[in-house]
């Protein structure tokens, strides 16, 4: 059986996420595209793809497949220089980036028969950047959303699926507007307001010298994204601008509405206000979809001492629980601490309060 032949054109975090994973796979030949030759290096080095090309064009007509993992504006390029190649056989296009309409838009003006486009967006990342960060298990469980050009497109869309199946990723077919005003939400938008918290508080560090220290905790957690790529960030703002600024015109006036909650102490519909945002967070809501998927978490007491964190996921280990997440918190030199366990079930959680306990471990469980 001959080889699929992959190109990912950028060997970024996501690209190079994606092209470790499927270098994986027999199978395939990945290919990888970058101007910067050290990405390419590191790639070929470390396994990350099989073979490296700073010439798109040439790389592009032996590919089955094509990843463009580029920033937005350079995918815009690259597909209208796909739209140029003589291709002496059909090839599948997507891309990785998470503003979908104006790709969509390229990808629509697309003449050449060859091609088949169906728009990408995995929604897994990381605070690192560059292929050095690279993980293959980067996209496991994530939302991969897919947007394809034509309606006719089903079978290369699983076709698309096939290849991209070592991601182990839940994929899911949107129309570009829909993802667009989705992520806009749930993503892009978040992203400015975690942006602007950090600059309020450097506003107030000149007031109060002390504040830095007392950042710490849910001012960390909130503003998490703010410490991602501005440059990237910008793109994407760019190219989502419209939705953003009808974001930021809905949040301006939500925000009006709660400095009238507070100015006039009303506390009965701050309350409301408060006990709302909570069950649509927590996954409670009437629809029963939350804002974010549930987890079951538990807080255990730890001592601050080496080894205390391996002790407990040790113990958990040994009974085959699974951690979906881990978070310290509270932890201050001499003192005890916490952890902060999320389990994707709720019988996981009662077992590993169960099990800490019984080991002498003070548990709670979040309700």
């Amino acid at each position: 059986m001959a080889k699929i032949n992959i190109l990912v054109a950028g060997l970024g975090l996501i690209g190079g996420s994606l092209a470790k994973g499927m270098a994986k796979d027999k199978d395939n030949h990945v290919i990888g595209y970058d101007l910067n030759e050290d990405s390419l290096k590191f790639s070929l080095m470390n396994g990350i793809i099989h073979e490296s090309s700073t010439e798109f064009a040439k790389a592009a007509k032996r590919a089955d497949c094509i990843i463009l993992a580029a920033p937005i504006s350079e995918t815009i390029s690259l597909i209208n220089e796909i739209n140029t190649i003589d291709f002496n056989k059909s090839v599948i296009v997507s891309d990785t980036a998470s503003v979908k309409s104006p790709i969509m838009e390229a990808a629509g003006h697309l003449s050449n028969e060859k091609v088949t486009f169906i728009g990408g967006h995995p929604m897994a990342g990381s605070h690192k950047k560059g292929v050095q960060a690279a993980k293959e298990h980067l996209f496991e469980n994530a939302i991969y959303v897919l947007s394809p050009t034509k309606e006719d497109s089903g079978s290369k869309v699983t076709a698309l699926q096939e290849i991209l199946r070592h991601t182990n990723s839940k994929f899911v077919v949107l129309k570009p507007d829909e993802h667009d005003e989705m992520t806009g939400v749930v993503s892009h938008f978040p992203h400015l307001i975690a942006s602007s918290l950090v600059h309020q508080a450097k506003k107030w560090e000149s007031t109060h010298s002390f504040l830095p220290k007392l950042a710490a905790g849910g001012f960390r957690d909130i503003t998490r994204i703010a410490s991602s790529n501005p440059k990237m960030w910008q793109d994407i703002f760019y190219h989502n601008k419209g939705k953003m600024s009808v974001l930021l015109e809905e949040w301006i006036e939500e925000m009006k509405g709660l400095k009238f909650l507070l100015d006039n102490n009303e506390k009965e519909k701050m309350i409301t206000y408060l006990d709302k945002a909570k069950l649509y967070r927590d996954g409670l809501a009437e629809s029963e979809k939350g804002a974010i998927p549930s987890f079951y978490d538990i807080y255990v007491d730890i001592s601050d001492q080496a080894g205390a964190i391996g002790s407990v996921v040790q113990l958990l280990a040994n009974e085959n629980i699974s951690i979906k997440n881990i978070e310290i918190l509270e932890v201050r030199e001499d003192i005890t601490g916490a952890l902060r366990l999320s389990f994707n079930t709720k019988e996981a959680q009662s077992k590993s309060s169960k099990l800490l306990m019984a080991e002498g471990y003070e548990t709670m469980i979040q309700n």
